[in-house]
């Protein structure tokens, strides 16, 4: 550091603490970045990029950013996975000798960020701290500005890591290599960024904890659990620099205790996000989600990712949502009274870290005065649990009025400039305002008088910070003053601004009323901040269980609209459901009748069903709603059926729409594979299995070797529910030599029209998938369509209607089905096999050839072979625009009547 001036050389010193850090260096208004650290901060944030002398013979670079608007930049360099060490002045500059001492206050990182305008409302920010000891991996989870610590321990596995990772989904992570290993695999696996920290450990975990949370017992947490909270705890300590005292007591769970559900099937299922683009949109949260508070959206999308797996637990969530869902009156005055209720948990950590303003603690205030209400209805409500939850909501009335007493109405934004106290709670504090207001009207009697005594009309009194008070006249009016009156003070281009005796000392009293005033103001404030930050555990107590209200009303809220049903409990492994829909399917498609299904999936009557059917059916979406029916009642909401008896769950597994995963270089054969293996080691018998469309990847021999093997053994070793669909038609022979095993198809109309999925699932195998037609649907150009199924017909594999279809079109006329008919081609477009013009001889399999035909061909053989072909391509055509279906007996002799005369001639 030879050579650099003072200054700089602390700037060094400093950065010499933060090598992993853009360092933001406090000087005056702005905070500085010197060195590399300018290049990247001019790169990153689009800001010039300059250079400082430094005492070198080059000039260093340099890039800064006002101090009032270091929020923001922040936010954006943490957004992109960098971390900011903040440097402030922590000396009065006017007491300091030499360099002003400096010192780095905070170090924000992508897990620890404060400023709750770069935050989701409804989202956590969680940093995570890992930990691998004797084949057991711990995870400890913080969201710093919410004070949740949470911490669990399993057996140190990439997939068990993956599982539990995707339930906080963390920004940051800290632990020692080995740890870090395993969940960057995890994380990378996911596609979620995830910024790392190494940390070795110093010293023993229980150290550690004690110094960071003095009242925890340890004792009862295994080693492995106290060392990733000990490497979080240390490293939250050094990068914050202050008390963590909003951290509350570290809540320790088993994994055990919730469903487990792993990253693909959180994906396939759409629980929080959806595949397509990660949009909210379109998931169960967006649909469940009618929470009138920031941490009540957090608290639901928490109980998303952890189903619960205790019927009593769940049983009490029910209660409460019942109780809601039977009295709209007072639902809606629950949401009225949620509705003003500011986020608890963030305006406590702001409490914490000494960064709440007074319209902080005005709305802490504010949102303390509705918990009355709430309790009230609660009591009113006369359920169980919301019974239980009223008495033991605290309304902290004391730390409201203490608030009410003391904070003005409308204060200003910044704690510094005043405006913060109500009038009368302090008695020094209105004497110096008194003082304040006396001397300004002082001033302003003052400037009338010297207005009448010079007759200068223009003349005024102004006041800046550098002069303080003065008296301005303009050069026009300067020969008027009396002489000897006014000390010049500073000369402008079209005024003189002067001074005097009297001016000077009131000055003197004014600034030292309103200096002293904002000093007492901002003691006061402090003061009360820091009394209720003793209250902190009692507040987090409060916001967790009005979090949890919040959740429970929003369950109930869209169960009423929705018309949802409370599920019961089997004894243990039976799945009942009667009139089952997918809930965000139907409510995306609003307007159309949803086509519900039954499930049953029992010892008695078989746990494995077998679907067939070809594609956009309804196969996928089928399963996909068992499992979030279950899913669904697991977290303690109603759901969407007629009627539903379910177990409770332990996993599910999830293999639907597989993509190759091109980063880890592996096909969509070997992705599905993978998956396959994890569910034959993990699944029990009280688990779910859905697998779409098994075996796809690979030959058909070998595809359809493999899901024959899979089916047998989740029917054999596993003993599981499970949901299978295929288009290998020929594994329906497995429903005779798998006693547990069912077939069943998604319904299908042919016409002449088309062909109508019904979206119903019925008994039995399908025989076609229709897989040409859902290439004509899906526009791909008519002479594909036709080479398609020329190659098809020529192959010998024309498919037929099957009977499954041919049964339910007799019972369901597809103009009543919206949500269920898929559009028809145009007439003049090729026909799925059963019902469009056949190679010539051929008809399909149990058409019978009409005697009305024969006689027709030899009457026409008298024609001449060019009248015939038209003749003949005419009634194709007719043919083919035909619908059969809604034709009476009666219309359809006459049409046969017709087509005779038209081919042998009339009256032949």
């Amino acid at each position: 550091m030879a050579g650099y001036t003072p200054m700089m050389q602390q700037y060094l010193s400093v950065k010499e603490e933060a090598k992993d850090a853009l360092l933001f260096f406090r000087l005056g208004d702005f905070y500085e970045m010197f060195f590399d650290d300018a290049i990247t901060a001019s790169r990153e944030l689009e800001i010039t990029l300059t250079g400082r002398g430094a005492g070198q013979e080059e000039r260093i670079p340099m890039c800064g950013v006002p101090y009032h608007a270091a929020e923001g930049y922040i936010a954006r360099l943490v957004d992109k996975g960098y971390k900011v060490a903040i440097c402030e002045q922590v000396e009065d500059p006017k007491a300091a000798k030499g360099v002003v001492r400096r010192e780095i206050v905070r170090i924000v990182t992508p897990g620890t960020v404060m400023e709750t305008k770069s935050l989701a409302g409804g989202a956590n920010n969680f940093i995570v701290g890992a930990a691998e000891q004797g084949g057991r991996f711990g995870l400890a989870a913080c969201d710093l500005t919410t004070g949740e610590m949470y911490v669990t321990s399993f057996a140190a596995s990439a997939e068990s890591v993956k599982n539990e990772l995707n339930v906080y989904r963390p920004a940051e992570a800290v632990g020692d290599e080995r740890a870090l290993a395993i969940l960057a695999e995890a994380s990378r696996s996911s596609g979620r960024a995830l910024v790392a920290t190494v940390r070795s450990q110093t010293g023993e975990p229980d150290e550690r904890l004690a110094a960071q949370f003095p009242e925890e017992r340890w004792d009862r947490h295994e080693a492995v659990r106290k060392l990733a909270v000990a490497r979080l705890a240390e490293y939250l300590g050094e990068t914050q620099k202050r008390s963590l005292a909003h951290l509350r007591a570290v809540k320790s769970y088993d994994p055990q205790q919730f469903m487990a559900l792993d990253a693909f099937t959180r994906r396939n299922l759409e629980l929080t996000e959806t595949v397509r683009d990660r949009a909210r949109k379109g998931s169960l949260l967006w649909l469940l989600d009618r929470t009138r508070t920031a941490m009540g959206a957090r608290q639901l999308k928490r109980w998303i990712d952890q189903p619960l797996l205790d019927k009593t637990a769940a049983d009490e969530r029910l209660d409460a949502v019942e109780a809601l869902h039977g009295n709209w009156m007072l639902r809606e005055d629950l949401r009225a009274a949620l509705s003003e209720i500011y986020d608890l948990e963030r305006l406590v950590g702001r409490i914490a870290y000494g960064t709440a303003n007074a319209r902080d603690l005005n709305a802490l205030g504010a949102s303390l005065s509705r918990i009355p209400a709430l309790k009230d209805i609660c009591a009113e409500l006369g359920s169980g649990p919301l019974s239980a939850m009223a008495q033991s909501l605290d309304a902290c009335e004391d730390l409201a009025l203490a608030i009410a007493d003391a904070i003005a109405a409308e204060p200003p934004v910044s704690v510094r400039e005043g405006g913060l106290i109500r009038p009368g709670f302090h008695e020094r504090l209105d004497e110096l305002r008194e003082a304040s207001k006396n001397g300004k009207t002082w001033i302003a009697e003052l400037e009338r008088q010297e207005r009448e005594a010079t007759g200068i009309k223009s003349l005024k009194i102004g006041f800046n910070k550098v002069f303080g008070y003065y008296l301005e006249v303009t050069r026009a009016n300067l020969g008027t003053l009396p002489e000897g009156r006014y000390e010049r003070k500073q000369t402008l281009a079209n005024a003189e601004r002067y001074v005097t005796p009297e001016l000077k000392e009131k000055e003197a009293l004014i600034l030292e009323a309103e200096e002293r005033m904002v000093d007492l103001e901002y003691e006061l404030f402090a003061a009360l901040r820091d009394e209720i930050a003793l209250h902190i555990p009692r507040l987090q107590r409060l916001a967790e269980r009005v979090a949890s209200l919040d959740v429970l009303q929003s369950l109930a809220e869209v169960s009423a609209e929705r018309r949802y049903v409370r599920p019961t409990w089997s004894d243990g492994y039976d799945l009942n459901v009667t009139g089952g829909r997918h809930p965000v399917v139907e409510a995306v498609t609003e307007g159309s009748a949803f086509i519900s299904n039954d499930a049953a999936l029992t010892r008695a009557g078989g746990p494995i069903l077998l679907i067939t059917g070809p594609n956009m059916a309804g196969k996928s979406t089928y399963m996909r709603q068992v499992a979030m029916i279950c899913i669904m009642a697991q977290i303690g909401c109603f759901v969407p059926a007629a009627r539903a008896e379910l177990p409770m769950v332990d996993r599910i597994f999830t293999r639907i729409g597989a993509a190759d995963d091109l980063v880890g270089g592996q096909s969509t054969f070997m992705v599905e594979m993978k998956d396959i293996q994890i569910m034959t080691e993990q699944a029990t018998e009280r688990s779910l299995v859905i697998i779409d469309e098994l075996g796809r990847g690979t030959s058909t021999d070998e595809g359809m070797a493999i899901a024959q093997a899979v089916i047998e053994y989740v029917h054999d070793r596993i003993g599981c529910k499970a949901l299978v669909s295929t288009h290998y038609h020929e594994l329906a022979h497995l429903e005779e030599t798998l006693v547990g095993l069912r077939n069943g198809c998604m319904a299908v109309k042919e016409s002449a029209d088309g062909v109508t999925f019904l979206r119903k699932l019925v008994a039995g195998a399908a025989d076609s998938s229709y897989g040409i037609y859902c290439a004509q649907l899906a526009g791909l150009p008519d002479s594909i369509v036709q080479r398609a199924y020329g190659l098809l017909e020529a192959a010998g594999a024309a498919p037929n209607p099957t009977e499954a279809g041919q049964a339910i079109s007799a019972a369901s006329p597809a103009s009543s089905q919206s949500y269920a008919s898929t559009p028809s081609p145009t007439p003049d477009a090729p026909q799925p096999a059963a019902v469009r013009e056949l190679a010539p001889g051929r008809l399909p399999d149990g058409v019978q050839q009409l005697s009305m035909f024969e006689e027709a061909a030899a009457a026409a053989d008298a024609k001449s072979a060019k009248a015939r072909t038209t003749e003949a391509d005419k009634l194709l055509d007719k043919m083919r625009k035909l619908d059969v279906m809604r034709m009476t007996p009666l219309q359809a002799l006459e049409w046969l009547n017709d087509a005779r005369n038209q081919l042998i001639g009339k009256g032949d």
